[in-house]
């Protein structure tokens, strides 16, 4: 493994999370992601915009490039550590997608797929968690921040380890950063709930 051996990983671990499967599920029904909805790239706009099999495309999509790029690192044999690393510049990366000038969405489901490598039992924890207050509570980013908040102490509690556990509390901030407007519609009663259509 030579110098340059874990900037390259990361750099194609960044570029893979760019990888905008809300934009091209939208563009496919002949939609712009940009002037729908929030404007936001995720399964949760998609569904709203565009409608229910997109939606589902956008979420495995965004999940299976988190994923990839922990299963990408372990497969090159890093250690946990850079696994950990990678999925979290595959989160950054759809953050801030290179293929949308720096725009991007959430990061929620591409944590998860790296949740989902990283801490198996932990993410289906946090998946049970998102799903219950989704349910009470019918809105993504409340059941999001649930379950992201939760999933360090899952890490914790299911045995993953060190790393998985710092890996999942960095997912938390990240996701905690990204959500701020949200947090503020949530107190404010002005979020909207899943499958709410834009007026």
């Amino acid at each position: 493994m030579n110098m340059f051996d874990r900037p390259l990983l990361l750099l194609s671990s960044y570029v893979l999370g760019s990888v905008p499967f809300g934009v091209l599920a939208a563009r496919m029904r002949g939609v712009d992601l940009k002037k729908t909805g929030s404007g936001n790239i995720g399964a949760t706009n998609v569904l709203r915009g565009v409608g229910k099999g997109a939606a589902l495309f956008t979420l495995l999509g965004d999940c299976l490039k988190g994923a990839a790029a922990v299963l990408m690192a372990g497969r090159l044999g890093f250690a946990a550590p850079w696994q950990g690393l990678a999925g979290l510049c595959a989160v950054l990366g759809h953050d801030f997608s290179v293929f949308l000038g720096g725009r991007g969405g959430k990061g929620v489901a591409t944590g998860l797929g790296v949740a989902v490598v990283i801490a198996p039992l932990a993410a289906v924890f946090a998946v049970g968690s998102w799903l219950a207050v989704a349910f009470l509570t019918r809105y993504s980013s409340l059941a999001a921040l649930t379950a992201f908040l939760l999933l360090p102490l899952f890490a914790l509690g299911t045995g993953a380890g060190r790393t998985a556990a710092l890996t999942a509390g960095a997912l938390t901030l990240l996701i905690l950063l990204r959500h701020t407007g949200n947090i503020k519609r949530l107190v404010e009663g002005r979020e909207r709930k899943i499958g709410e259509k834009i007026s």
